[in-house]
């Protein structure tokens, strides 16, 4: 496999570690393109949401939270995004399972969602055909 996370993992490439549990590893981002912009991925391989294991996607959850806090309550930051692409048509760019974490500065000027073109479909429409039956 030639995963660009995996061997950050193995340490076969170097990184910017912020944290390391049993589960989860955290680095800056190389684009460098946020201050304090941070990759969560899991320790091991899973192309996306999608395929991760519930138990490692919990602790993942659990990893990202308590960055962001530690970002907020303990660096000076005033909010964090979190931001997730699943897939190429999401324009995942890395296949291994990876949550963003952008610090956030009041006035930062850092525009993360995209805008986006009013829906033609009805809302009644939408949420008959995406209901989750149970």
């Amino acid at each position: 496999m030639d995963c660009i996370f995996c061997k950050i993992i193995e340490k076969k490439l170097p990184s910017y570690k912020i944290y390391e549990d049993k589960y989860s590893y955290a680095m800056l981002d190389i684009s460098n393109d946020a201050n304090g912009h941070i990759l969560v991925i899991p320790k091991k391989h899973y192309e996306n949401i999608l395929d991760c294991d519930e138990t490692i996607l919990k602790q993942l959850s659990l990893t990202v939270q308590r960055i962001a806090k530690h970002l907020v309550e303990d660096c000076g930051f005033d909010g964090v995004n979190i931001l997730n692409a699943n897939g190429k048509s999401a324009e995942q760019s890395v296949f291994h399972f990876h949550i963003h974490i952008i610090p956030r500065k009041e006035g930062d000027e850092i525009k993360v969602f995209p805008s986006l073109k009013k829906n033609e479909e009805s809302l009644e429409e939408i949420c008959e055909r995406l209901r989750i039956n149970q």
